[in-house]
């Protein structure tokens, strides 16, 4: 049986708001294939894990392993496979943190709008520190660079997105180089501090580039696996096969597999709950009335919604057969049902 699994970020809406987001939906097609489903289940996610349930699930799905050790598969899809074959690498991706009296905040990644000239420009007054103390820097895509640290392997680190919206201190790399990290963070900060990229940033109304993230760190390896990416991030899209980035229902019906939509992340992050409806209703249109159409007509024989927010994941399976349940109501109830 041909089976599509659409991943669903930030698909589930957070339990005080629930109620009130899905009377505010019209989705008739995701109404149907939760309400007629042939399997759910609810699965609580380690809420002290580095990275978040869909990541995890990214990282399963190509055979990376659930923690987040992207970074050398990301350097394959960027073209350079040559160096990601040797040493441990991390993803460096440049940052704005908001700077309060009582901490720090990394804010949504997404909000920089880096574009290829200010992070080459970025990029090229950091690398020669970098180089100065023995560990090389690649820039792969606008704000996606990597970082060469053997002896950093051991590691702790948290995906950007994990780290949004909570206080930065919480989710700094942990161990026994964590130290040596903060200092290089504090040298990138020094050297970018009121630099004249920056300034020009804030003059067109963009956000100032003052830190770094490092996260994602792994040795040689290329994934086992196959992900279509919709609406992802630069890193999300180097872990994507070319001709699975920014994918359609149209290319998955013809080559069913396994995709992440991407799209409802940065709303719901900054709690921009409007947005998140007004995605959700596009998702219906170009994703979830396309795929009921196509099982119902048999072109494919099951949909499985992985949808998840910061704390678990539901999983729903429906297939043509459970359509056929007429006695069971489009409904998305089993939105509610994360317990």
């Amino acid at each position: 049986m041909t089976e599509i699994t659409l991943a669903l970020p930030f698909g589930l809406p957070p339990a005080e708001l629930a109620n009130d987001l899905l009377r505010a939906l019209e989705t008739p097609a995701l109404a149907t294939l939760l309400g007629r489903h042939s399997d759910l289940q609810y699965q609580v996610f380690n809420h002290d894990s580095r990275v978040l349930p869909h990541e995890a699930w990214l990282g399963d799905t190509l055979g990376l392993g659930a923690d987040g050790a992207f970074a050398t598969a990301c350097m394959r899809g960027c073209g350079l496979a040559a160096e990601a074959s040797q040493g441990h690498w991390f993803l460096l991706q440049p940052a704005y943190v908001q700077i309060s009296r009582t901490h720090f905040l990394l804010t949504d990644l997404r909000g920089l709008q880096l574009g290829e000239a200010d992070s080459r420009g970025l990029y090229d007054i950091a690398r020669p520190y970098f180089d100065d103390i023995g560990k090389p820097l690649l820039h792969g895509a606008p704000g996606l660079w990597f970082l060469r640290a053997d002896d950093w392997a051991g590691l702790s680190t948290a995906s950007p997105d994990a780290a949004t919206t909570q206080s930065m201190g919480d989710w700094l790399p942990e161990g026994e180089h964590a130290r040596a990290f903060r200092k290089l963070q504090n040298e990138v900060q020094m050297l970018w501090h009121e630099h004249p990229i920056n300034e020009a940033r804030q003059a067109r109304g963009l956000q100032p580039v003052n830190s770094c993230w490092l996260w994602g760190g792994a040795g040689p390896a290329a994934p086992a696996g196959r992900v279509a990416v919709a609406g992802g991030t630069a890193w999300m899209d180097a872990l994507a096969a070319p001709d699975s980035r920014q994918a359609s229902a149209a290319q998955l019906i013809a080559q069913p597999g396994a995709a992440l939509l991407a799209d409802l992340i940065a709303p719901a992050q900054v709690g921009d709950w409007a947005d998140w409806l007004a995605r959700v209703q596009r998702l219906e249109q170009e994703w979830f009335a396309p795929l009921l159409a196509a099982l119902q007509d048999g072109r494919i024989g099951g949909v499985r919604l992985v949808l998840s927010h910061r704390f678990g994941t539901s999983t729903v399976s429906t297939s043509r057969l459970a359509l056929r349940k007429f006695w069971r109501k489009p409904t998305l109830t089993p939105l509610l049902k994360q317990s």
